[in-house]
Order: structure tokens, then C-alpha cells, then sequence
């Protein structure tokens, strides 16, 4: 199977009240990790990418380990940009072969965002990959994102509607009380908010930061919109978790094949434990 974009599974998801699980992709082991847990559940999942990630990776080597993951997968592989912050980011990996981006215009006033926003759209359209953005400002630290919390704002209803109309984009972020990274406490969700969201954009919609998001508020937004989830925090943790446990119990072992697998077989377990919350 070759990498799908994201249109129609989170259409289904939208339509049936679950949602996708999109998961941080940051190396080899990982992204094993992340199709092992799909396939175990027999679910189609996101493979998830910040700018900083790719370049990390590097593009080709980004593209071509998607590409070979998707080809062996017995479920939809996407492949997917999270918050592309400018126009040329985004157009870097439509060329390379993404299959869904999102344009992170959050910062930018709104007329401006919705020109960037528009824009991206139109290029991406002539190719028929799917495109998400977000509106209101959503908190906390992902990569070389950071926006401090007395900066980060909820998402107007009104101006979601507006937004959503004249961008003519395919799924949507609010900011309704989740961030990015650690939770110094339990995120207090605005589900009322959420729910006008949902009623004015008739959209997919996508929950950022659901890393630390308890359960019963992750699978109560699924009755309002939400059919894309965001996890990447925990998968970082867990997987630095298992490292650190492996080479205290063995210091002197040096073979990746033996101190990756471990790590590789947790993360297996928490792609499966959060695409279980995630279902109907």
C-alpha cells in the first residue's frame, strides 16, 4: 500500500464519531513502533512530522522511510506536516511527498492568516492534498514551537466560521484548553466551546497537545468534531524511559539491535492503548 492522504480517513472518522490517532514520527525505530501498533488494531494512523523533525532526518531519507513504512503496512499510512510555519515549508513537502500539511498561521493576524492560509490551499488543491490550520492560538513547547502560556488564547467561534469558509481548508484546529508538551496540571477542556466550533465549521476537527489529556476528556471531544488526535510528548518520554531503564540494568551493552528493541516494543503498546481510546 502506498502513503494515502488523510481525507478520507478523517471524513470517516468525522461521520462516525471517532477519530485518527496522529502520532510524532522522530526516527527508524519509532515510526516501526507507531505501524506495529496500527496494524495490531487494525487502524489507519498518521504519521506525524514537524519541520525541525524532517530536517533532522533529512527530507529524502524522511520521505523514503513513510514511504517503505506504508508499503509494508496492512492498514492507511499518512504521511502529515504539523504546523508548517510558512508558505515554503509547506511547499517543500508537497513537492517531496507528504500527503497532508497543516499551515500554522496562528500567529499572524487574522486577515493575514487567512491570505497565507488561502494560498496554500490553492497549491495543495491542484495536487489534492488535504490541508489543516489552526485558529486561536494553542500553548506549550512542541520542537521549535513555543508560545508561552499567557499568550495562547482560545478560538473564536464566530471567526472559526469565517476562517473556515473563505480558506477552504479540510480539517481544522481550535484551541479549546489543550497545549503542547507537559501539563503542569489537568488541562480543564472548554467543551462548550468545542461544541459551537464544531455546529458553525462542519469540519474535522483536530486536537493538539493530547499528550497528558486524561481519557474520558479525549473520548468526550469525540462527540464534538474531533477525528484527528495529536500525541507526540508521551511517545518521547516513554521512549527516553526505556533507554535510560535498559542501560542501567545493562551499561555495557553498545548493539542498537538489543537497547532500541525494548523501547520500540513500549511504544507498540501506548500506539495501541491511545488508538483504543480513540475508537467509537
Amino acid at each position: 500500500m502506498t502513503l494515502v492522504t488523510t481525507t478520507e480517513m478523517l471524513q470517516d472518522a468525522y461521520q462516525n464519531n471517532y477519530a485518527i490517532g496522529a502520532f510524532g514520527a522522530h526516527n527508524l525505530e519509532v515510526i516501526k513502533a507507531i505501524i506495529a501498533g496500527a496494524e495490531k488494531e487494525g487502524a489507519p494512523v498518521i504519521l506525524q512530522t514537524t519541520a525541525s523533525t524532517y530536517k533532522y532526518v533529512e527530507m529524502s531519507y524522511m520521505i523514503a522511510l513513510a514511504k517503505a513504512a506504508a508499503e509494508q503496512a496492512k492498514v492507511p499510512v499518512a504521511l502529515h506536516l504539523d504546523h508548517g510555519e510558512s508558505f515554503k515549508v509547506v511547499m517543500e513537502c508537497l513537492r517531496a511527498g507528504y500527503t497532508s500539511v497543516m499551515i500554522d498561521g496562528s500567529h499572524l493576524p487574522f486577515e493575514e492568516n487567512i491570505q497565507l492560509v488561502k494560498k496554500v490551499v490553492e497549491a495543495a488543491n491542484a495536487i489534492n492534498i488535504p490541508v489543516e490550520a489552526e485558529l486561536g492560538t494553542i500553548g506549550g513547547v512542541e520542537d521549535d514551537l513555543q508560545v508561552d502560556e499567557q499568550n495562547a488564547f482560545f478560538t473564536d467561534p464566530e471567526l472559526a466560521e469565517r476562517f473556515v469558509k473563505e480558506t477552504g481548508i479540510q480539517s481544522f484546529a481550535p484551541a479549546f484548553g489543550t497545549a503542547h508538551g507537559k501539563y503542569k496540571q489537568e488541562p480543564k477542556l472548554q467543551f462548550e466551546l468545542l461544541e459551537e466550533i464544531h455546529r458553525v465549521t462542519n469540519l474535522p476537527l483536530v486536537m493538539h497537545g493530547a499528550s497528558g489529556v486524561p481519557e474520558a476528556s479525549v473520548r468526550k471531544s469525540l462527540q464534538y468534531g474531533i477525528a484527528k488526535v495529536n500525541f507526540s510528548t508521551e511517545l518521547k518520554d516513554l521512549f527516553a524511559e526505556q533507554l535510560r531503564a535498559f542501560f542501567l540494568e545493562n551499561p555495557n551493552e553498545n548493539d542498537p539491535r538489543k537497547y532500541f528493541l525494548p523501547a520500540r516494543e513500549a511504544l507498540i503498546e501506548l500506539v495501541q492503548q491511545k488508538i483504543v481510546m480513540l475508537q467509537k
